[in-house]
């Protein structure tokens, strides 16, 4: 009984000092970050660079200048609530979504091998090149789908690539992270959702990409020599176009000898133009 009676007072005791010592040390948290927090959409997908919504909603407070921080789910209308909200200034952004850089579907890359290790890109990635001969390419385990938080990437039964549903993606950034091969960027959505970007990654010579891929880019160089606008440049065999300088024309994709340049969202083209595309 007296053993039982020391050990209470010993808790008493330890319970009250514990009380003293987080009031003394207590720090005061600013109310607005709760009320930031429930303004943001609670996906804490880690997008923003912040170990979730809390982590946002705290440098939003805390900041003078919020121009740099910046919240991809819940986008412009979100920022510009909260910015109102803290009295501050939010940036402008334009929309951007994940695309693919990898036109290489199984018609177009043939298999050379088959890999029977675990169903993962990450792990196949570290072990070899992949099943084809383009090893620059989509491996298609479906690492980008995992990753999603938002259902937007599904992997296409018949190409083996992933496809990403416009309107459920966020522009997180996690397909990015996860993609072991890098072929997946985060790129302006576009006027009316209209994009143009090379769907390949391949690095090598032409002749090896073309025995790769029937869709890979060349490095021909007619896609920079006819923009423009001065949009795309050419390195290490490789074509890229520059969001911010292409002006959504299309004379490059018609001049893409392999069909490796791709164009979302546009209305269909005039007869014109699918003959000179043919002819091409």
């Amino acid at each position: 009984m007296i053993a039982v009676l020391i050990l209470c007072a010993i808790g008493a005791v330890a319970a009250v000092l514990l009380y003293v010592i987080a009031q003394k040390f207590r720090v005061e948290e600013d109310p607005r970050i709760d009320d930031v927090e429930k303004m943001l959409p609670g996906a804490n997908c880690g997008g923003c660079g912040f170990p979730g919504c809390r982590g946002l909603a705290d440098q939003l407070v805390k900041s003078e200048d919020i121009s740099s921080l910046y919240c991809s789910v819940g986008g412009g209308d979100t920022m510009k609530r909260i910015a109102e909200y803290l009295g501050k200034t939010a940036a402008e952004k334009e929309p951007m979504i994940a695309v693919v850089r990898c036109n290489g579907s199984c018609d177009k890359r043939p298999h050379t091998n088959v890999y029977n290790g675990a169903p993962s890109c990450k792990v196949e990635a570290a072990l070899y090149g992949g099943e084809t001969g383009c090893s620059y390419g989509c491996l298609g385990n479906g690492d980008c789908v995992v990753a999603c938080k938002f259902g937007a990437i599904t992997i296409n039964p018949e190409t083996r690539l992933p496809e990403v549903d416009e309107e459920k993606c966020t522009a997180c950034g996690s397909c990015v992270t996860a993609c072991p091969k890098g072929i997946i960027e985060l790129r302006k959505k576009g006027i009316k959702g209209r994009r143009i970007y090379v769907g390949c990654m391949n690095q090598d010579k032409g002749a090896i990409a073309r025995k790769a891929c029937l869709a890979a880019c060349i490095g021909c160089g007619k896609c920079a020599k006819t923009c423009p606008f001065e949009a795309i440049t050419l390195q290490n065999n490789l074509a890229y176009i520059d969001a911010e300088k292409c002006r959504l024309c299309r004379k490059c994709v018609v001049e893409c000898p392999t069909g490796g340049i791709r164009e979302v969202n546009f209305p269909p083209r005039k007869p014109a133009e699918t003959t000179s595309s043919t002819g091409a």
